[in-house]
């Protein structure tokens, strides 16, 4: 499936778009170049499941936890948000506990997840996000 921003005015239509082919699964994996807006994306679906707090990256803190509070979600569902760019070593993700939150049952959006693909869920989805020479978007899975 592909979707595509020709603005970011677009960016909550194309959310909306990505929520309705998100299936049953939990785990997505966010690829794309510095820039290419993976945390500007994962931040308008968050909205979009109806969080409503300040959604940033976890650069620094690897994770983030936000509490939805959509009908397409159970009431007591969290969404987990990574940043791996500045994982040096597995090692940190073993020790962060990884297994507890890719495993939740609860959404899990990845950022940087060519860091650690050793330890992704083999059904975790793979989402490719990609500037196009006019800067549109295009977000393929």
């Amino acid at each position: 499936m592909e979707i595509t921003i020709n603005h970011l005015d677009d960016i909550r239509t194309a959310a909306k778009a990505f929520i309705n082919e998100m299936g049953d699964h939990k785990v997505f994996a966010f690829y794309g170049k510095m820039g290419a807006g993976k945390t500007t994306f994962i931040k308008a679906i968050c909205e979009e499941l109806g969080v409503e707090d300040v959604i940033t990256s976890p650069t620094f803190a690897i994770v983030n936890e936000y509490t939805p509070s959509s009908p397409l979600l159970p009431s007591s569902s969290s969404i987990f948000h990574f940043d791996f760019y500045r994982i040096k070593k597995l090692e940190e993700v073993y020790d962060m506990g990884y297994e507890d939150y890719f495993y939740s049952g609860a959404l899990c959006f990845i950022e940087w997840p060519e860091l650690i693909e050793e330890v992704l869920p083999e059904d975790a989805v793979k989402v490719n996000i990609a500037e196009q020479p006019d800067g549109s978007r295009v977000i393929s899975f």
